[in-house]
């Protein structure tokens, strides 16, 4: 018997915990899901209630949503923690107080924000910027248990006219690979938020770490693809020169190709070690692999990183090693004019025009040779 009540006191707990019907949405308040990524990896993800301009009893509400449905200022709620001495602000939404998730450290109209869950508050003004509030308690329904004490940040956001919305929502309006523009929209108001991500690279670098544990650590092309990326963004330069040298020299899952070689002499000259550098570059340029196009843009990196003459002697090579085909007379202009030879470079411009390919090559060709003759730097 007194197992039988304590199973029918453990049912009865999981019902009323677990077994609650799931209603409609308050007031028709449709819950909404937004999400943006910023880059590979780092997101934004706002969880919100949407009500609408018309009332739920069909009512025409428009102009008499900003000021009135949602007052100015902060207020008295009359309810839960929200008095005269402790106003609330708007929860930005209806309902459950809206969520923004953060999956890495910002910032937000300029100031730093830790990676996380916060409530998003906002106080309308009838003139002037509104302040938003972002708050650490994230889970409470409305503002009613608002307390400037759980404030992880305040700052000003601007609103501006905007087309009319029937429904309040939120939109990335303006999407990059390192930030985004979120913006509140409801009647013919927008609110955007400015989001930008701090330490982008780093948070790559993380995950190419990760990488190099997997399967995809263990190929050539992957790794060097991760070496290539801390090159071209000038970061994790030391380990990521490991990680080449290892992809070049490993027996089982290693390759010496002009694609692995060219990214080491780029590492080794970012680390200074210039010397091995330009053995690699002329390893490259000599391997087996390399093709016209490939050595001819190992001369336009050597021009990026200051070594003109350097890169002059890879043009050259490139017509010792190819012939006299179009893109080397398009090396051999650049490598010149990157040292101020104008002249001799606007001869082999002419020469790439003549045996260009294409109109695309045709028309870059014949800009070329305008820059040229009035002397200016192509590169």
């Amino acid at each position: 018997m007194k197992n039988l009540l304590i199973l029918l006191f453990t049912v009865g707990m999981l019902y009323s915990a677990d077994a609650q019907l799931k209603l409609p949405p308050s007031g028709a308040n449709q819950k909404c899901v937004v999400a943006q990524y910023m880059g590979a990896h780092a997101y934004v993800k706002v969880v919100y209630n949407s009500p609408d301009v018309t009332g739920p009893q069909g009512e025409d509400r428009k102009g008499q949503i900003w000021g009135q449905l949602v007052p100015y200022g902060m207020n008295n709620l009359g309810f839960g923690l929200s008095t005269e001495e402790n106003p609330s602000p708007w929860r930005a939404g209806a309902n459950e107080t809206t969520k923004i998730v953060f999956s890495h450290d910002v910032s937000i109209e300029g100031e730093d924000l830790k990676a996380g869950a916060y409530g998003l508050h906002l106080v309308p003004q009838e003139e002037g910027p509104w302040t938003l509030i972002l708050s650490n308690k994230s889970d409470s329904w409305g503002s009613y248990y608002y307390e400037p004490k759980d404030d992880a940040l305040r700052v000003s956001v601007t609103p501006e006219d905007s087309e009319f919305s029937e429904w309040l929502s939120y939109e990335f309006t303006d999407r990059q690979e390192n930030s985004c523009e979120l913006s509140l929209k409801w009647e013919n108001i927008a609110v955007p938020i400015r989001i930008d991500l701090k330490n982008p690279s780093d948070i790559y670098v993380a995950y190419l770490r990760e990488q190099m544990e997997l399967p995809a650590g263990f190929t050539w092309a992957m790794r060097d693809a991760a070496a290539n990326y801390c090159l071209q963004n000038e970061v994790n330069l030391k380990e990521a020169l490991a990680w080449q040298q290892q992809t070049i020299s490993n027996p089982f899952f290693g390759s010496e190709n002009i694609q692995t070689l060219q990214t080491l002499a780029g590492l080794q000259m970012k680390m200074d070690q210039k010397e091995d550098a330009l053995a690699t570059f002329e390893k490259a340029a000599k391997h087996p692999t390399a093709n016209v196009f490939q050595v001819h843009q190992m001369g336009r990196q050597l021009i990026a990183m200051d070594e003109k003459q350097l890169a002059l002697e890879m043009f050259e090579y490139n017509v010792e090693r190819h012939g006299d085909v179009w893109p080397v007379n398009v090396g051999l202009a650049r490598g010149h004019a990157a040292l101020g030879n104008y002249d001799k470079a606007l001869k082999y411009a002419e020469l790439a025009l003549e045996r260009a390919p294409d109109q695309l090559n045709k028309d870059n060709l014949t800009n070329m040779i305008g820059m040229l003759k009035e002397k200016k730097d192509i590169n």
